[in-house]
């Protein structure tokens, strides 16, 4: 059940710049009252301009605009549905096109007319039709379901019994079915027209087909020369990868023996350096008694204790020095070992690549054979080309047989599908399952309103209408009060069956100048008592006779003008 709590609106028509709001759940009933001009009716061309991007009467969208203020023109229209609470903001100047759930505003990639049809198809459930005639009654706009042509009846009954989602598959399956069709016809055009080339080109091969097939045998066996010779250097690709990745393996720790090489010559830098300061030192004092700078004799125990020591230093360096190139050798000779295996690598690269190359030529050598051998087996370069074609007919033949085969058993499912979906289908029983229903409903509204006759709605939705004593009408033979009362049961009927269906039950009803033409003061009476068993409905009547209801209603609306403006006043 769609329930419209507020709804407000500014700039629009002769609203300006403040924003006219009307709580929409608050009353059960109110009443909307105020001169001609005054914007009563502006209430419903808001709603269904936020609802539908239209205007209830019959203007233009650019109409509504207002024209003193020229621009601004808003509406927000909030409804819950379930536990959903929703808000629909429209605009123009500039365009807004919002819809909100909970708050978060819904996706909006889409294009605006696939946004009003996410608003109409997945939220509302209602379209423009159907909303009129379960919400509105009595405006100058307002089209009554007798009046429709009957397609347009069954397209207001089939949304309000929610089976409208039936119609659009059936539209759909009808387009496919049509495609289909033609998809069929071109198919079999297809394979009549691929039969009759092949038929044609097998008569030509036949007719050549006993010429000589000169070397064949010899090109054959070159053939299979050519095959062990494939074979052969496939082996050796294989026997050349594997020595690759033994080669590759064997180079791992190369990088480890660099940086150790590296190591080891910075180090014997350093020895070579550190030996050459203490050789130095050792000779300065092995020969000098007395210091070159202050000519003071050097003690002779203290130089003897330095050459002592710069001695043991230099023969420690010196061996270490000797390790240090031993090692260095070593490490050398790896690096040479691991340059050797590097040539290897590269060898077999180089092999590798000329293997590569002669399978290459191998290749091109046996295409070259194999084409050879088609134009011998074709006798000539024509017999090559009908023997593929052949073959390549034979293939399209075959694919196009099984194409046709899969439309044509889509076809038939689609054929079921349609006669299920079609008017005479599950519609159809649905709506005979209800028809009894609506009539029933339809009978006690208008007893409610004291208007005893028997009306009925056939299948198609053609009225019969009897009365006591068994003279048949149509709806047009009426007054324009009894037409009214036949309306009101119709609305009536049409919010129950929406209720029954919780398909396009909504909260709010609007009842635009019954009272001020059609319904006199009895069908006044009568309709009250209708409303008033109708519980938790929100209904508004707009009326120029407020001061004979006042005592009706629990809710009052005045609309004035202001300054050129319309304005509200709660009475």
């Amino acid at each position: 059940m769609i329930i419209f709590k507020k709804i407000r609106w500014k700039n629009f028509l002769s609203t300006g710049n403040n924003f006219v709001e009307i709580e929409l759940n608050k009353s059960q009933m109110t009443l909307m009252i105020g001169a001609n001009g005054s914007g009563k009716s502006t209430m419903l061309d808001a709603l269904t301009f936020a609802l539908f991007n239209r205007p209830f009467r019959l203007i233009k969208k650019e109409q509504i605009v207002n024209t003193i203020n020229n621009g601004d023109t808003r509406v927000e229209l909030e409804f819950q549905i379930g536990t959903k609470n929703f808000k629909v903001i429209r605009a123009i100047k500039p365009t807004i096109f919002e819809i909100y759930c909970d708050g978060v505003l819904q996706n909006q990639d889409a294009s605006s007319v696939d946004y009003q049809k996410i608003l109409e198809d997945q939220i509302l459930r209602l379209n423009y039709r159907a909303f009129k005639q379960i919400a509105v009654l009595g405006s100058s706009s307002y089209q009554p379901f007798m009046q429709m042509r009957p397609r347009h009846r069954r397209e207001v009954v089939e949304e309000i019994l929610d089976i409208r989602v039936l119609t659009h598959m059936d539209i759909l399956t009808r387009n496919q079915q049509t495609d289909l069709g033609k998809q069929i016809v071109e198919a079999r055009h297809q394979c009549d027209l691929i039969e009759s080339k092949h038929e044609l080109q097998t008569k030509h091969y036949n007719e050549l087909k006993n010429r000589s097939t000169g070397d064949i045998d010899i090109k054959k066996q070159k053939l299979q020369e050519n095959k062990d010779a494939t074979e052969s250097y496939l082996r050796k690709v294989e026997r050349l990868e594997q020595e690759y990745k033994e080669l590759e393996s064997s180079t791992s720790e190369r990088p480890q023996y660099e940086s150790k090489l590296k190591q080891l010559e910075k180090l014997e830098t350093k020895i070579e350096q550190n030996l050459e300061t203490h050789k130095k030192s050792l000779d300065f004092f092995e020969q000098n008694d007395n210091c070159p700078v202050c000519t003071q004799k050097i003690e002779e125990k203290f130089r003897d204790e330095k050459i002592e020591k710069e001695r043991a230093k230099v023969v420690t360096l010196n061996q270490g020095m000797k390790d240090l190139v031993t090692e260095l050798s070593k490490v050398e000779n790896k690096i040479t070992e691991f340059n050797g295996i590097s040539d290897k690598i590269y060898e077999n690269k180089i092999q590798m690549s000329k293997v590569e190359s002669s399978l290459k030529e191998l290749k091109r050598f046996t295409d070259t054979l194999h084409n050879e051998i088609l134009l011998l087996e074709g006798k000539d370069e024509d017999d090559k080309d009908i023997v593929m074609n052949l073959v390549r007919l034979k293939d399209q033949l075959e694919e196009t047989k099984v194409e046709l085969d899969k439309i044509s058993e889509e076809k038939k499912y689609l054929d079921v599908v349609r006669e299920i979906l079609s008017d005479r289908g599950a519609k159809a029983k649905i709506i005979k399952k209800y028809l009894p229903i609506m009539n029933s409903l339809i009978n006690q509204y208008l007893q409610s309103m004291d208007f005893f006759v028997s009306f009925h709605l056939d299948e198609e939705f053609k009225e019969e209408v009897k009365s006591r004593h068994r003279d048949t009408f149509d709806y047009n033979n009426f007054s324009e009060g009894e037409k009214m009362r036949i309306d009101l049961a119709l609305v009536f009927t049409w919010r129950a069956i929406a209720k029954m269906k919780n398909s396009a039950n909504t909260n709010l009803m609007v009842l635009d100048e019954i009272f001020d033409s059609s319904l006199d003061g009895q069908g006044t009476d009568d309709f009250f008592k209708i409303v008033n068993k109708m519980g938790k409905e929100n209904i508004f009547i707009i009326s120029h006779k407020g001061d004979i209801l006042f005592d009706k209603f629990t809710n009052i609306i005045k609309f004035e003008k202001e300054h050129n403006f319309t304005r509200l006043q709660n009475v």
